[in-house]
């Protein structure tokens, strides 16, 4: 089997050493090329038709965002943004980047990982994204273009059960796949919203910023023994590395065990909203990769709720939506792009 073909792109020539290092001890990688500016990435990703990109953010010439941009529009291939941004400008341009298109992101080594931990997981996500098929973006050639608005889609609703919460599970593929569902949400959408993604620490704690920019109204990370309407806003996000669960009307957060290799988990979460509030609820489950989220989507279901899955052809990873699917969790498998109005259309029929 021939190996996995990376393309290395990072303007600082000490850092793209040692990730053409770590990648080159691994038989089953060959580091195809390297880039040190974004209009060199382009270039060589057309050339050389790699299997991985591996990107910094922060180049010169052309931008990481700029190049992933590009590359997604017009040659779709897995991207691994690897960063060591902290400010706010830098991250949002990483949380950007993945709603372009790009797979996943891994932070740049610190230097105090314990010995060779970083390499190991460094080797594993590039492989690992490596095998993701990855879909156009076609936002590179749509700058001009107006956004038009979806067909009205009309849910069925169990009953005459009211819509109390939102909960929105994602993994990867989910920033942008988050941010196109919410912005269909009206401004004065009545129902709390509680939003779950799969993102490193990292990363994950500046997400809910970069999420009310995009959407124009806020977003907050959840506090413990809050209640499930906070008084600052109407959409919640767990944060990293703690479940969060519903129970008697308020946010808790937990350090409980890892579930399917995840903290936080969206099971965790959807069976403390089945077990709460039973089918006083919608819930979504969007692109993700592994199986977080599907018996959860099953529990809400059971208990009466109204459940959506993202269909395969918009997924970025069709896995968490398959395995719901599998298990007859969704009530509704429907496009990105209908998922948004499905929950709109929640509102309206209790108004």
């Amino acid at each position: 089997m021939r190996p996995i073909r990376v393309l290395v792109v990072e303007d600082s020539l000490t850092v793209r050493a040692v990730l053409c290092d770590v990648l080159s001890r691994d038989p089953e990688l060959e580091v195809v090329g390297v880039a040190e500016d974004g209009r060199r990435a382009i270039e060589q990703c057309e050339a050389l038709r790699p299997d991985v990109i591996t990107m910094d953010m922060m180049l010169p010439v052309m931008s990481g965002l700029a190049a992933t941009e590009y590359i997604m529009a017009y040659r779709p291939t897995p991207i691994l943004i690897v960063s060591s941004s902290t400010n706010r400008g830098e991250l949002f341009r990483t949380y950007e980047a993945l709603a372009a298109g790009a797979v996943d992101v891994l932070d740049k080594p610190k230097g105090d990982e314990p010995d060779g931990a970083w390499e190991r997981r460094f080797v594993a996500t590039v492989k690992l994204v490596s095998r993701i098929r990855v879909i156009t973006h076609p936002r590179a050639r749509l700058r001009e273009m107006t956004t038009t608005t979806p067909p009205p889609v009309h849910p069925r609703v169990h009953g005459r059960r009211e819509c109390r919460l939102v909960a929105i599970g994602a993994s990867t593929g989910g920033p942008g796949a988050l941010r196109e569902v919410l912005r269909a949400l009206p401004a004065d959408f009545p129902i709390a919203v509680i939003v779950l993604l799969h993102l490193g620490a990292t990363f994950g704690h500046s997400f809910a910023a970069w999420l009310e920019t995009e959407l124009g109204h806020p977003v907050a990370i959840a506090k413990d023994n809050e209640p499930l309407v906070p008084a600052s806003s109407r959409i919640v996000m767990a944060p990293p590395s703690r479940h969060l669960i519903v129970r008697d009307g308020r946010l808790h957060l937990t350090d409980g065990a890892e579930r399917n290799s995840c903290r936080p988990s969206i099971d965790v979460l959807f069976e403390s909203i089945a077990a709460d509030l039973g089918g006083a609820v919608a819930a979504c489950l969007l692109t993700g990769m592994g199986k977080d989220g599907a018996g959860g989507l099953l529990q809400l279901r059971r208990a009466g709720a109204y459940t959506i899955a993202q269909d395969e052809a918009t997924s970025v990873v069709y896995g968490m939506p398959r395995e719901a699917a599998l298990l007859g969790a969704p009530e509704q498998v429907l496009p990105l792009a209908e998922i948004g109005p499905a929950l709109a259309a929640l509102a309206r029929r209790d108004a």
